[in-house]
């Protein structure tokens, strides 16, 4: 009885065992987010230095062109749309309580410029573009044509991120200066035709409370959440494991990581243009 006692006590961990565990496994973790955290930093670094150096490759370019930006414009430009419409709708409703239905032509162009455009069409393209990317390069990966690029003494960098990294960080604005008009004009048709308001007082107070820096804070918001997109893109495919599961996962794991980076920069830069 007396050697079962001490066995069983023996075979329970120590208090002392157990902090440890736990302190490895944190432990761990910090060095697997700093090790995540040092090649993201690499290939961000390594991505830019390509993007400034030649050669450059003109078809690709214009190819990705196409791809980001002119493919991005439907979905875009009603995502804008319909943002416009119900803004003003629900803006409406609330000022009409305090006796403010003025302001809403102001809160529109505000809303749709500085905020709503940008984000929106950061999130829309990064779940159109970004998924694409990380599918087309995480293919490549597990195809092994990656590896027949450097045999052929073609840097992967060069011809495949570049090109996606400069296409999508020019062409996002892009999309959202006409994504602006649109979810304006969504504003200003539900304002007159549902609304009953005076045609020329909305476009003159839309365009008197508008301002080059609201225009220009969105559309460097957009540079930087295209910039995003298409690195996330690049880098969760060129990442990617073997095997069509290592490929699906590429591709979520860079939708999901380029909005929350989209959010998170969204807020740095709104703190940098209006503090």
């Amino acid at each position: 009885m007396v050697s079962d006692v001490k066995q069983d006590q023996a075979s329970k961990p120590m208090p002392m065992e157990g902090l440890l565990n736990f302190c490895a496994r944190i432990g761990r973790t910090i060095l697997l987010f700093l090790q995540a955290t040092g090649r993201l930093s690499l290939f961000i670094s390594e991505s830019i230095s390509h993007v400034f150096r030649p050669p450059f490759f003109p078809k690709l370019i214009l190819r990705q062109f196409m791809d980001i930006g002119y493919y991005s414009l439907p979905v875009v430009g009603m995502t804008a749309l319909f943002t416009g419409m119900v803004l003003a709708l629900q803006s409406y409703t609330g000022f009409s309580r305090f006796n403010a239905e003025s302001a809403i032509a102001g809160v529109v162009v505000l809303s749709v410029t500085r905020e709503l455009s940008p984000v929106l069409a950061g999130l829309m393209v990064a779940g159109r573009v970004g998924a694409a990317i990380a599918a087309e390069i995480g293919t490549m990966r597990v195809t092994e044509q990656i590896d027949a690029l450097v045999t052929l003494s073609v840097n992967p960098f060069k011809y495949l991120i570049a090109p996606r990294v400069i296409a999508g960080t020019l062409m996002l604005p892009i999309l959202v200066l006409i994504g602006d008009i649109i979810g304006v004009y969504g504003g200003y048709i539900v304002s007159i035709h549902k609304l009953g308001f005076n045609p020329s007082s909305y476009l003159t107070q839309t365009w008197d409370i508008l301002e080059n820096m609201d225009i220009i804070s969105g559309l460097v918001k957009a540079a930087a959440f295209g910039f995003i997109v298409s690195l996330m893109g690049c880098y969760h495919g060129f990442n990617s494991q073997r095997g069509a599961q290592g490929v699906g996962a590429a591709t979520t794991n860079a939708v999901v990581s380029s909005s929350i980076l989209i959010l998170i920069f969204n807020y740095i830069l709104t703190q940098v243009f209006f503090s």
